[in-house]
């Protein structure tokens, strides 16, 4: 089977992801390269692409080449999203690895990782081989690892590290004006059927699975150039508490 073919569709689905992590479409790619809507959409539904084109594409996209083929590499192991019972409670059990395992996830070195927690490298390589242990991370040389889950880790709902730790992070990240450059705090209330309901909830989903993807499109970003970032999606069926005594 020929494997050319395989390769350029796994390019062409990393440059998809770009294009959406960077919110921009088919039209505003054509005129960023000089073609028309029509013609990106020809390349891309029949994966027929050059490499000056593709070169085209990613400083359109503010990418790079290699930038693409590594992600394009990545695609056929997709990062979990989730852990195991058993992965999570041995987290949730050491605060310790559950940082460095967060940093490995993050796309940092062992050096970076041992500066951040105050560790030498030799305890930088046992809390590796405990995640390897686990079954969380693979270990490279130089005192590099790379997890084989998104940093954007979906947590179980009561699950380990929920119990032990939901109530302090919705407290500690709500202390906040969220007035900053980088801050948004939205929040609405009214009344809605159930089908719009169900409209919210997937839209919301979408959001998070987006999250997920520039998350990972950044991991292997120099720390310099990222921030630690929270985002907090929420929704339930509620009425402000001074409506519900004013009713009574």
């Amino acid at each position: 089977m020929d494997d050319a073919p395989v390769e350029t569709a796994r390019i062409m689905t990393s440059l998809k992801r770009l294009m959406r992590s960077r919110a921009v479409t088919y039209s505003e790619l054509g005129k960023r390269v000089g073609l028309s809507e029509a013609s990106i959409k020809r390349i891309f539904s029949r994966s027929t692409l050059t490499l000056a084109r593709l070169d085209q594409m990613c400083q359109a996209l503010d990418t790079t080449i290699q930038e693409v083929t590594r992600l394009a590499g990545d695609h056929s192991v997709e990062p979990a999203e989730t852990l195991s019972i058993k992965q999570e409670a041995a987290l949730a059990a050491d605060s310790n690895l559950l940082a460095c395992f967060y940093l490995v996830a993050s796309g940092r070195d062992g050096r970076e990782i041992a500066e951040e927690l105050g560790a030498d490298d030799k305890k930088v390589r046992r809390w590796y081989l405990q995640l390897r242990a686990l079954g969380l991370i693979e270990m490279r040389p130089g005192l590099r690892a790379r997890a084989y889950a998104t940093s954007a880790i979906k947590w179980r709902r009561e699950g380990p590290i929920a119990n032990l730790y939901a109530r302090q992070v919705r407290e500690e990240f709500l202390q906040s004006p969220f007035t900053g450059p980088v801050d948004a705090l939205h929040f609405r209330s009214s009344e809605l059927s159930e089908s719009s309901c169900r409209v919210l909830f997937r839209k919301l989903e979408r959001l998070a699975a987006e999250f997920r993807d520039l998350a990972e499109l950044d991991r292997t970003l120099p720390s310099r150039d990222k921030r630690s970032i929270g985002m907090l999606l929420a929704t339930r069926p509620w009425v402000f508490s001074m409506f519900e005594s004013l009713r009574q």
